[in-house]
């Protein structure tokens, strides 16, 4: 779906972007062969040619900074299969309180392997971990996961393709929380971690600063089914997004 994507290039939006589509501009690759050939602004014809081209270099690349700073919230989705061999799905537990040090866990999930960093043990490791993925999916890491990250690794330049999965999904008509919507689509959680929120994940660190090695294994249960869930809930959302040019159309107006 990236190479279908013009709605990062200068002065082309939704609509412009869906008249291309019309004109039978279907990718990149079709538009750099005849840019001539299909109507747009005569004053950013020039601007679209040369950023088309900087698209099929930067992708062929690799370089997900190029799209991460071209491509607005709503439309990172599309970046998802072209880069999902580097996408790392993450959430994070705290302690519950609201300072740079709160973070108690960070779960990393590639869609191979788990892994969680834990305070006091191996959390520094994020700094290096971070660095090797393209793109990041959260549920709702917009207003919580992404800040705390930033504040608790300020030295950390996070710039990562961004995939919030909370408004995406809610634009499709799913509404609530994580749990809720897992529930709406029929994901089942473990019988150790089913019914366990956001609040249990502070008090079961509670309980193991005071030495229970079963609360923290029951933590880390925990924060790998948020993480490896968001796999599943991100790719129903790119392909019925990618199916459905409808939903597609509506996005603009969110």
């Amino acid at each position: 779906m990236l190479e279908r994507t013009f709605v990062h290039l200068p002065g082309i939006g939704g609509k412009a972007e869906q008249s291309l589509w019309k004109q039978g501009c279907l990718d990149w690759n079709t538009y750099a062969q005849e840019p001539n050939r299909y109507r747009i602004g005569s004053s950013i014809r020039e601007l679209v040619t040369k950023g088309v081209n900087s698209s099929i270099n930067a992708l062929e690349k690799g370089h997900h900074q190029y799209f991460a700073r071209r491509l607005r919230q709503r439309y990172a989705w599309r970046a998802f299969e072209a880069f999902r061999d580097r996408t790392v799905f993450l959430d994070i537990e705290t302690d519950g309180a609201n300072h740079p040090d709160c973070v108690t866990t960070i779960g990393m999930w590639d869609g191979h392997e788990f892994r969680c960093l834990i305070q006091g043990n191996d959390l520094e490791n994020f700094r290096d971990l971070i660095t090797h993925y393209s793109t990041i999916v959260t549920f709702f890491g917009t207003g919580f996961d992404l800040p705390v990250l930033q504040r608790r690794f300020p030295d950390v330049q996070f710039d990562q393709i961004h995939i919030d999965l909370c408004p995406l999904l809610k634009h499709m008509g799913y509404r609530g929380g994580l749990k809720k919507i897992e529930q709406t689509l029929g994901i089942e959680r473990s019988p150790e971690t089913v019914g366990l929120t956001g609040y249990d994940a502070v008090h079961l660190w509670r309980k193991h600063l005071r030495g229970s090695d079963e609360a923290l294994e029951r933590l880390i249960a925990y924060n790998r089914e948020d993480c490896v869930n968001l796999e599943t809930l991100a790719v129903l959302a790119v392909e019925k997004l990618t199916l459905k040019p409808s939903l597609q159309s509506t996005l603009e107006l969110v």
